[in-house]
């Protein structure tokens, strides 16, 4: 691993001119001259600023004091904050500009070539090791004397870039906290005297396992969650390798490496793990699911003490077991349509059909398109006191407390059949069957709905015509499906665009490759999209988040006219557009066109529309 690539600053506003290099910490006057010579604050104002903060001390550090004093460039009318002050300033010495990004850094290395007190002192923090160099990232790029200090202990050069002040103070504390975590863990075993995690492996490998309860390893599993609870991670995986095991979250649905640790700590961590979600800690050949409850620092919507459970998964590999820890926030279940990503209309088409007295609602897409997500928030809002509702699920993602939930359960002959038969007797209103996978349990849902009752559940299927076409290929009767389905909602999710960095892009070619893209539709009002930039609210990825895309098919009487007495799939398609269905593709690319997500993510995540 290695440390993310400097970011490329902007073009010189004095081109052609080469500025020397001060020595020494960077001082507020000498940063305010620089920016009356080059142009960016008028004279008066920087004479203002000296006024306003020449007498006055502050622990500070003077590229944040002055980008919290709502400073504009004169140029072009830009805001001056600590991100444009620093790039301006590595643009000024011709420095490189990183932004530290920790799924990025290989903290066990890194933490290795100085010590905490030293790294605090000089404002630096190593964020690459490797045979031919060191790089530090450092808030003062002109205080060098230290330089020759580290290089004569690691015997190799150091190569400085400019980071970001704030990203200094925050991530020296944590990467080091970390380290010592895994350290502390690794010394139980008697490696009181290895410093490396070269060593580390060694000696995990002939000193025994660790203890699930050590205080290292109670140390790093909770560091591990709070930090997959800050960065917004939805699933944490622990990878076994040969020597040394991998830990990488899923955020916006994308694996990010966290960090790498020796297999004795990884050990250690998975029977901790197990030990908290009721497994058989001893039992390593055969898989297990579990659940824990925790709680997150801060709290859902700032409130301290909010619980968040996580579902377990552990599966043999080669090098040992794989853990895969789902974290499931309560708040989800919580958020209006509009929040989910419905638009104004399908929101409103979507609670018409939700209204229904009975009949069957299908959500389909592939693993991890939020189909959970859509029908817990909707089973939560009709889920009120004069009404039963029931699920058959597996595994329950959620416990949520307004649903009477049935976990399947093959090894007793629960199946999703059983369960839906037996939920029959259970006088339900609205049931939910966790998937659709074969004809007995598409025939027990078919009973329930022409027995009076509202069905939801799911299927894997790329578009909502296809799941008319993949009920019939389970064996369901044509006028089965007509007389009993009401509605098929498609959906993806595809990161959205982070609020802080995101820039317009005015390219002419890209307003051409989305119309072009949109066809034969066209694209009403105003276009207005954006490109990623990256900056420390998104790590640097330039996306923060995701957005549900829709692809709504009520049933009508004309959509049913194409399924029986025979299934006419082009004319189902045909008439389900002129009825105003969007298909996923159109859905993303309106986004794209609101400034939301780009074209790239669109079609990374939506399958092209085929005429049928």
């Amino acid at each position: 691993m290695s440390a993310t690539p400097p970011v490329k600053s902007a073009p010189s506003h004095a081109p052609g001119r080469r500025h020397t290099p001060p020595k020494g910490r960077l001082d507020l006057r000498q940063l305010l001259k620089w920016l009356r010579d080059d142009g960016v604050l008028a004279p008066e104002e920087a004479d203002k600023l000296v006024r306003r903060f020449g007498n006055s001390a502050s622990n500070l550090h003077p590229l944040q004091r002055l980008g919290g004093a709502s400073l504009v460039d004169v140029r072009d009318g830009r805001v001056l904050d600590t991100d444009a002050l620093a790039r301006w300033l590595a643009t000024r010495f011709d420095i490189p500009y990183t932004r530290i990004d920790p799924l990025r850094t290989d903290v066990g290395r890194v933490t290795e070539v100085m010590s905490v007190a030293y790294a605090e002192s000089k404002r630096a923090l190593p964020v690459t090791v490797n045979a031919n160099e060191i790089v530090v990232a450092t808030s003062e790029p002109f205080d060098v004397a230290w330089v020759p200090e580290i290089e004569a202990v690691v015997k190799r050069p150091v190569r400085l870039q400019l980071a970001h002040p704030e990203d200094i103070t925050r991530f020296t504390p944590e990467f080091y906290s970390l380290a010592a975590s895994v350290r502390f863990a690794n010394k139980t075993t008697g490696a009181a005297a290895a410093n490396s995690f070269e060593q580390l492996v060694e000696l995990g490998k002939t000193k025994g396992q660790l203890d699930a309860n050590d205080q290292g390893v109670v140390q790093v599993v909770d560091w591990l969650w709070q930090y997959a609870f800050e960065q917004r991670a939805s699933d944490i995986h622990l990878e076994p390798r040969r020597d040394m095991a991998a830990i990488r979250l899923r955020i916006d649905g994308v694996l990010h490496t966290a960090h790498q640790v020796p297999a004795a700590v990884m050990n250690a961590m998975t029977a901790r793990i197990k030990l908290l979600g009721r497994m058989d800690v001893i039992e390593r050949r055969r898989p297990q699911d579990g659940r824990i409850k925790t709680k997150r620092p801060d709290g859902a919507g700032g409130m301290p003490g909010a619980e968040v459970e996580m579902r377990l998964s552990t599966l043999p590999t080669a090098f040992g077991e794989k853990v895969v820890m789902r974290i499931f926030d309560p708040g989800t279940v919580d958020k209006p349509f509009d929040a989910l990503g419905f638009s104004a209309s399908e929101a409103e088409r979507w609670q018409t059909l939700m209204s229904q007295a009975h009949g069957i609602i299908l959500v389909t897409g592939p693993t991890g398109s939020g189909k959970t997500t859509t029908l817990y928030s909707t089973l939560k809002k009709l889920a009120t006191e004069q009404v039963n509702v029931c699920t058959v699920e597996d595994p329950i993602e959620m416990i949520e407390p307004a649903f009477n939930q049935t976990q399947v359960q093959q090894s007793i002959d629960l199946d999703f059949a059983t369960g839906l038969r037996s939920l029959m007797r259970q006088d339900p209103d609205i049931i939910m069957v966790g998937e659709i996978r074969d004809l007995e349990t598409a025939e027990m849902a078919i009973q329930a709905a022409l027995t009076g009752h509202l069905v939801f559940s799911t299927l894997h299927t790329n578009d909502a015509p296809s799941a008319i076409t993949r009920l019939v290929d389970l064996g369901v009767p044509p006028y089965l499906i007509s007389a009993t389905v009401i509605g098929v909602l498609a959906q993806r999710l595809a990161r959205t665009l982070c609020v802080s960095c995101k820039v317009p892009d005015d390219s002419a070619d890209h307003a051409r490759m989305l119309e072009e893209l949109a066809q034969p539709w066209k694209l009403g009002g105003r276009l207005r999209p954006m490109k990623p930039v990256g900056c420390p609210a998104c790590r640097n990825t330039g996306y923060r988040g995701r957005a549900a895309l829709y692809e709504l098919m009520p049933i009508t009487e004309p959509l049913k006219d194409a399924m029986h007495p025979t299934l006419d799939v082009a004319r189902l398609q045909r008439q389900a557009l002129l009825e105003g269905m969007r298909p996923l593709r159109l859905a993303g690319l309106m986004k794209v066109a609101e400034g939301l997500t780009t074209m790239d993510e669109v079609l990374r995540t939506t399958p092209q529309w085929q005429s049928k």
